[in-house]
C-alpha cells in the first residue's frame, strides 16, 4: 500500500535544498571556479615573468661587463690626463656614466622582477590549498544533492504535481549556478585582470620620464587612461548583467532604451537603435527580467562574436504577447555549427522555454543575425 505524500514535505525537502545550495554557492563559485582561473592565470604570469627575470639577468650581466670596462677606461684616462684630449676624458666619463646609470636601473627591474616572482609563487600555494578545500566542499553538496534528488524521485513516483515542482526548482538552481559562474568568468577577465595590467603599467610610467622624457611618459598615461576607461566600461556592463536597478523601477521598455544607449556610448564605432512599438506597459517581473536578459545576449553577441556595426532593437508589447526583434549587420554564423559559445543561445532558448515562448534565429556568414522572440501575457 502506498502512503499518501503531503505537499508540505516536499516543500520542505525543496526548501532545504534550496537553502543548502544557497548557503554553499558563493563559496563554491568564489573557492573553486575563480580561484581555479586565478591559479591557471597566475601560472602563466609565472612562467613569464621567470623568463623576463633571466633575461634582465643576461641583460645585466652584459651591462655589467661593459660598465667594468668603461670605468676601467676611465681610471686610465684619469691617470694619464695629459695624454687625452677634452673630448676623449668627456667620452671616458659619460660612457662609464650612461653604463652605471643603465645598470642601476637593470637591477631595480630585477629587484621588483624578483618581488613579483616570489609574490606570485606565494600566492599560488594559497590557491592550491584553497582549491583543495573547494573541491572538499564540491564533493559534500553533491552528498546531499544525490540525497535529496533520490527522495524526490520517491515522492515524483506518488505525486506527478511534485514532480514537476521538483524539475522546476532543479532547473532554476542550475540556472542561477551557470549565470554565477559567468560573472565569475567575467569579472577575472575583465575588470580584475585590466586592473592587475593598470597596476603594473602605472610603476613604469615613472621609468619611462626618466628614461625617455615626457613626451613618453605622456603618451604611457594616455595608454593607461585608456586601459581605465575599459576597465570601468567592464564593470558597468557587468552591473548591468547583475539587474539593473531601473528595471525595477521603471519596467522593461525604458530599461532597454538606457541600457543600449549606454551601450553606444562605449562602443562608438556600433551604432545602436532602439524602437517601441505600442505602449510602454509594466509587465510581470518574470517577463521583464528574462525579456531583458535575452536583448542583453543577443547585443552582447553581435558586438562579442559578429563585429557589427549596426544593430537594431524592436520591442512590441500587446495584449496578448511580446514580440523582440534583434538585427545586425555582422559576419552571421552557421545556425547548424555547434561552438563553445554557443552556450549563450542555449541559455536563450531555456529562457524562452520557461516562458513558454518561441525564438528563432535567421544567420548566414556574411549577412548578419536577426533574432526573434515571441512570448505570450498570462490572460
Amino acid at each position: 500500500m502506498i502512503k499518501k505524500f503531503d505537499t508540505k514535505t516536499l516543500d520542505v525537502i525543496l526548501d532545504k535544498m534550496v537553502e543548502t545550495v544557497g548557503n554553499s554557492k558563493d563559496e563554491i563559485f568564489r573557492i573553486g571556479e575563480q580561484c581555479r582561473q586565478d591559479y591557471e592565470g597566475l601560472t602563466a604570469e609565472l612562467k613569464e615573468v621567470r623568463a623576463m627575470v633571466s633575461q634582465i639577468i643576461q641583460e645585466g650581466d652584459k651591462l655589467d661587463n661593459r660598465s667594468r670596462l668603461a670605468r676601467k677606461r676611465l681610471s686610465e684616462v684619469s691617470m694619464h690626463f695629459k695624454k687625452y684630449t677634452e673630448a676623449e676624458v668627456r667620452e671616458a666619463y659619460e660612457r662609464a656614466h650612461q653604463f652605471q646609470m643603465e645598470l642601476t636601473m637593470n637591477r631595480q627591474m630585477e629587484k621588483q622582477l624578483r618581488q613579483r616572482r616570489d609574490d606570485i609563487e606565494r600566492r599560488l600555494l594559497g590557491l592550491s590549498e584553497t582549491i583543495e578545500k573547494a573541491e572538499h566542499l564540491v564533493s559534500q553538496i553533491s552528498v546531499v544533492m544525490n540525497y535529496l534528488t533520490s527522495d524526490l524521485k520517491q515522492v515524483g513516483e506518488v505525486l506527478e504535481d511534485a514532480k514537476l515542482k521538483q524539475d522546476f526548482g532543479l532547473k532554476i538552481i542550475e540556472a542561477q549556478e551557470e549565470e554565477r559562474k559567468r560573472l565569475s568568468r567575467e569579472i577575472h577577465d575583465g575588470p580584475a585582470q585590466m586592473m592587475a595590467n593598470v597596476m603594473m603599467r602605472s610603476d613604469l610610467i615613472e621609468k619611462v620620464y626618466k628614461e625617455y622624457g615626457a613626451n613618453e611618459a605622456l603618451c604611457e598615461v594616455k595608454n593607461l587612461k585608456k586601459m581605465v576607461r575599459n576597465a570601468l566600461y567592464e564593470v558597468r556592463r557587468i552591473i548591468y548583467d547583475l539587474r539593473p536597478m531601473a528595471l525595477d523601477d521603471l519596467g522593461l521598455a525604458p530599461t532597454l532604451r538606457k541600457y543600449l544607449q549606454t551601450i553606444e556610448e562605449y562602443h562608438s564605432k556600433t551604432r545602436i537603435s532602439y524602437r517601441n512599438i505600442g505602449e510602454e506597459k509594466r509587465l510581470p517581473s518574470k517577463y521583464e527580467v528574462a525579456l531583458f536578459r535575452l536583448v542583453q545576449e543577443s547585443v552582447q553577441n553581435a558586438l562579442k562574436h559578429a563585429n557589427a556595426k549596426e544593430i537594431s532593437v524592436k520591442l512590441e508589447m500587446t495584449r496578448e504577447y511580446v514580440t523582440v526583434l534583434i538585427k545586425d549587420d555582422g559576419q552571421g554564423f552557421d545556425i547548424n555549427e555547434k561552438k563553445a559559445e554557443s552556450f549563450g543561445i542555449i541559455g536563450m532558448k531555456e529562457r524562452v522555454d520557461l516562458l513558454d515562448g518561441e525564438m528563432s534565429i535567421d544567420s548566414k556568414i556574411g549577412e548578419g543575425t536577426i533574432v526573434l522572440i515571441r512570448v505570450p501575457l498570462d490572460s
